[in-house]
């Protein structure tokens, strides 16, 4: 199982070169003479239609709604994957990242939530400073690694995958549109299906997919919000074949999916996403209250929460400290946990979904800032560290 999490830790760390990259380029491109063709394609509109019925959506919803499905179906197979055999699938291993992860969403949302307590509409995006950017994050530390025990990896693994676990919940309950309930019962009859497959011990992927895409659509109409549909597949795909326990279905699924995602979709998601026009930023745009939650949320109100409970944890003998893991080191990673790019943009798109184009760029100025806050303090600390 470790060398599963090492080859997606591995996988990872490139991943977020080349995210870093495309955020880059978004920022340059949007302050630059190409800004109208970045809009002009970001919302040329794409669709099918069958007999009366037509599809027609922006290209930045095609990404943000159906690009990032596939991302959540591989989020969901590494959740299941680790829930059931590996540094999740016992309350010792366990205990550790969920309390941390526990505290490094309660209190940037606490955060953000006081700093926009008289302000209802930007209260909306409370749950934007609670995600971890996995890739990210690890990427990062990576390259700290000579200088942060192996341990540390595993852990913030493990947090950052109970953190999507978490933003997962949070998107389902709270921002999702009005329901229709007929598509939500066509995508009900879709789930027991997938799980109908996995109680016959189905291993080809085809007929999930086939299943998957009808219930993206109907879920994509139900009001929910459809990238969830990449959870659910995951959840009901096989994670051994049951007839031969040395295959693992969802594990070659992963290993096609990783290079997609890793160097495709979410730098593709970060270079539709991270696009903030700097001519309209000035000092005064920090003390916003959406940029300034988003902000202190990711850099303060992460690491206070993930080192808090933390020592917490460990000084009432609820867990110990990771191998060969100090304070400080366990500080560096609380500060890393405040790289909060995919998962915090993607909250920041549904929170403000409908409102003015404003609310966004905000939530990017604020994301990009806190999130990279976190990563420069925190490799400047991992280089003080003997």
């Amino acid at each position: 199982m470790i060398r599963y999490i090492q080859r997606f830790i591995d996988q990872s760390y490139f991943g977020s070169l080349v995210l870093i990259a495309l955020a880059l380029l978004a920022l340059i491109t949007v302050n630059s003479p190409l800004e109208s063709f970045y809009v002009h394609a970001l919302s040329l509109k794409m669709g099918f239609h069958v007999g009366s019925y037509i599809l027609s959506k922006p290209m930045l919803m095609w990404i943000n709604d159906g690009l990032m499905t596939i991302f959540f179906l591989l989020v969901g197979i590494e959740i299941k994957r680790e829930l059931l055999e590996g540094e999740l699938n016992s309350f010792n291993k366990a205990i550790l990242p969920i309390i941390a992860a526990f505290g490094g969403m309660l209190v940037p949302s606490l955060i953000f939530v006081a700093i926009n307590w008289h302000q209802p509409v930007a209260l909306r995006g409370w749950a934007i400073p609670s995600a971890t950017d996995i890739a990210f994050a690890l990427g990062v530390l990576c390259l700290l690694s000579k200088r942060i025990p192996a341990s540390l990896k595993i852990f913030l693994t493990a947090l950052a995958i109970i953190d999507d676990l978490g933003a997962i919940v949070i998107i389902a309950l709270f921002y999702s549109n009005e329901l229709s309930w007929v598509a939500l019962a066509l995508a009900a009859c879709c789930v027991v299906i997938l799980f109908l497959l996995n109680y016959l011990n189905v291993v080809r992927f085809g007929p999930y997919l086939l299943v998957g895409v009808i219930m993206w659509f109907c879920v994509l109409q139900s009001g929910v919000h459809a990238t969830l549909t990449g959870v659910i597949l995951a959840f009901a795909y096989p994670l051994r074949d049951r007839d031969n326990p040395q295959s693992m279905p969802s594990h070659h699924i992963e290993l096609k999916l990783l290079p997609w995602v890793n160097y495709f979709i979410l730098p593709l998601f970060a270079f539709a996403n991270a696009g903030v026009p700097l001519n309209t930023v000035a000092l005064s745009s920090f003390t916003e209250s959406v940029p300034l939650g988003t902000i202190l949320g990711l850099f303060i109100g992460k690491q206070v929460g993930v080192f808090t409970s933390c020592w917490i944890a460990v000084k009432l003998k609820w867990a110990s400290l990771p191998l060969h893991a100090t304070w400080r080191h366990l500080y560096v990673v609380a500060i890393l946990a405040g790289i909060g790019f995919t998962m915090s943009l993607f909250i920041g798109t549904l929170a403000y979904d409908g409102l003015s184009v404003q609310y966004i760029e905000m939530v990017r100025l604020g994301v990009l800032v806190g999130s990279f806050l976190s990563a420069i303090v925190a490799s400047i600390i991992a280089y003080t560290l003997v």
